[in-house]
């Protein structure tokens, strides 16, 4: 049987995904109308009672400006990735949807940029949106065939909607330096808003 084009790519993500992280511990996916399925793995709990939960399909194609008349091919390619404290399964269908995000609204997912669900992240969570960071380095970017981009993996940051609301202000770099200095766990899945104060 053929595959579907980028399906190799897919299977090459999961496979570097098992190598670095360790087998999975479980996985769901969802279709979506005009888009290809994506699925969630998810990694843990570990020792340490941390799970990850990585998306699996957005990097089947590169993201490119909607207004390109041409995919580029060597556009940026990733996937997300989610690291909390619990099992909280219910954010694997909404992890899905913002990985998405990219082919269904033709949005280049970058660090920083801001992910809305309009729902909490997970049953009883108080967050409804994420911030996307760079690589931290817990998985390493995978290396494609030229001319294709790496595919990174781009951790997500669960914002409450003051701090959602403060990073549409003041950017980015200033809610995270919010964050470094109240010492904010921001892998804590019952953390409250952090101290915000006007970036000096």
């Amino acid at each position: 049987m053929t595959m579907a084009p980028g399906d190799d790519v897919l299977v090459a993500v999961e496979a570097h995904l098992l190598t670095v992280l360790g087998q999975d511990s479980g996985r769901a996916g969802v279709s979506f109308l005009g888009a290809d399925r994506v699925d969630v793995l998810r990694f843990g709990p570990d020792d340490d009672g941390l799970v990850r939960y990585v998306t699996l399909g957005m990097s089947r194609a590169p993201m490119s400006d909607p207004t390109a008349t041409v995919a580029d091919p060597t556009g940026p390619r990733a996937e997300l990735l989610l690291s909390v404290h619990g099992l909280h399964d219910s954010v694997l269908r909404r992890l899905t949807v913002l990985a998405a995000t990219s082919a269904v609204e033709g949005l280049i997912v970058a660090p920083g940029t801001s992910l809305t669900l309009g729902e909490p992240l997970w049953d009883g969570a108080r967050f409804e949106a994420v911030l996307v960071v760079e690589a931290g380095g817990l998985v390493p970017n995978l290396e494609l065939a030229a001319p294709a981009a790496p595919v990174r993996f781009l951790p997500l940051l669960p914002m409450t909607a003051e701090e959602a609301a403060y990073k549409r202000v003041h950017g980015a770099a200033a809610l995270q330096e919010q964050w470094l200095h109240a010492g904010t766990d921001l892998r804590d899945p019952s953390r409250r808003t952090a101290p915000l104060r006007a970036p000096s």
